[in-house]
This record gives structure tokens, sequence and C-alpha cells, in this order.
């Protein structure tokens, strides 16, 4: 297999692996315009110079739009391989690319969010645990931040306090999200004009900015759906889903 990584420079004629299609769907240039403005963070993405989901994507932790508090580490946003590309070992060079990348860049290692058991969109817990990582703390809704060191005396890294116990005060369903995953700027759209339609209290709140990720009252950033103040998912929804869950 070969790997290109996406670049400013090429941002505009590849695919981004989530979302294929071309640049005038909302998905494509919703994620390329987040993607463009982190590389001078120090965001990589690396994929498969075949089309499909065979990427990795991670920056310093610093600059990570997540709640954590991970110095001088390297946050894997997502490393995703799946369909006729599973089963290869391309999950472990996506990773070992990574881990090579990161020691060069002298970090003291990697951390990634999961669960005890697979949820949709968040890394595999048995995967990580093949490759050396260990659940280094996790929140009360069960989302877990896993890391993988480099050095014996690495600190460990943390979710912040904000993060830790997943709860806000407005009623209804509150949705948090960014533009890092490319199906919001289809879906989401689609679940306001939905509950919108069936006289359902929803509210939309697009984090666009590293400050209010790091903020945000939830480890997970890019999706998370909570209800009259209890967190209850980070899956992607489309309309149908969304009514499946309201109407219990």
């Amino acid at each position: 297999m070969e790997y290109i990584a996406v670049t400013k420079e090429n941002l505009e004629k590849e695919h981004i692996c989530c979302a294929i299609s071309n640049n005038n769907d909302v998905q494509v240039s919703s994620k390329k315009a987040w993607l463009a403005d982190r590389f001078d963070e120090g965001l990589v993405f690396l994929k498969s110079t075949e089309r499909g989901k065979c990427f990795i994507e991670y920056i310093p932790a610093e600059n990570a739009w997540v709640p954590i508090d991970a110095d001088e580490y390297m946050y894997i946003d997502c490393l995703w391989v799946s369909g006729s590309f599973k089963g290869h070992g391309y999950s472990n060079d996506l990773l070992n690319a990574c881990i090579a990348d990161s020691k060069e860049k002298r970090k003291k290692g990697l951390c990634i969010l999961a669960a005890a058991k697979k949820k949709p969109f968040l890394a595999d817990p048995k995967f990580l645990n093949y490759k050396g990582f260990t659940v280094c703390d996790e929140a009360d809704n069960g989302i877990q931040l896993w890391y993988l060191p480099f050095v014996s005396d690495a600190q460990r890294p943390c979710f912040r306090q904000c993060a830790k116990h997943p709860h806000i005060e407005e009623k209804g369903y509150v949705l948090y999200y960014t533009s890092q995953c490319p199906f919001n700027g289809k879906y989401v759209p689609i679940l306001e004009e939905t509950a919108k339609e069936n006289g359902i209290p929803f509210h939309a709140i697009h984090i666009t900015s590293k400050e209010e990720a790091q903020n945000a009252p939830t480890p997970v950033t890019n999706y998370a759906l909570f209800f009259d103040g209890e967190y209850i998912t980070n899956e992607q929804m489309n309309d149908k889903k969304f009514l499946k869950l309201v109407n219990g």
C-alpha cells in the first residue's frame, strides 16, 4: 500500500477518505476548510493513495480540539481503516508512521479517545491494547483517554475537569459539534430541520475554535448529543435515527 500526506499544497486535489465526493459537497468543503486551518498547528493527515477509508489524522495535543491536558504528546484525531482495506495490516502501517513521526518530533507519547467497548467513530480498544496503549483517564460517560508513552517518566495525559463529568444545564436536545467530522456538514442541518418540523426542542452548538473545544463539557467534541443535561451519544445521526431516539 502506498500512502500520501495531505497538505496545504495538495488539499484541493486530494480526497479526504471519510467523505469521498467533489469539493462542492458541503461535507468535503467543511472538512477541508477545517483542515486548512490546522496544518500550521502541526496536523498530519496520512492516507492511502487509493480512494477509500484508510487514513490517520493526528496533531500536537496542545492544539487538539478536545478537553485534555497532554503536554508534549501527539493526539490522534482519527485512525480509520474500513471496508476492503481491513485485514491487511494498514492500521499498523498508519499507526507506526505516526509513532515514528511523533518520536522524530520529540513527543513523549500518543493519546487517543476510545471506550471499554467499541463505540462508533472512536478507536477500537482491542487494537489499542494490542499496540500497547493503556487507559490513563475516564469520564463519567464511559469515554476513555488511552495513551502510549515513549519514555518511562512521561506524565499521564488526563481529561480536563469540564469533561470529566459531562453535564449541561440546558434542557431538551443539545448537540455540540465541530467541522472536524465532514458528516456534520450534511447531517446537522437535517437534524435541525427534523426537530423544527416535529416540535422537538433542539439546539446545535457549533464549536469553531480550539479554545472552545478544549473547554467543552464533553470529552468528545466533534459530535456530542445531550438530552435534558445528560450526555447520550457521540454517534452521528440522520433524521430517521434521531426520530427513533426521540420516540424511544
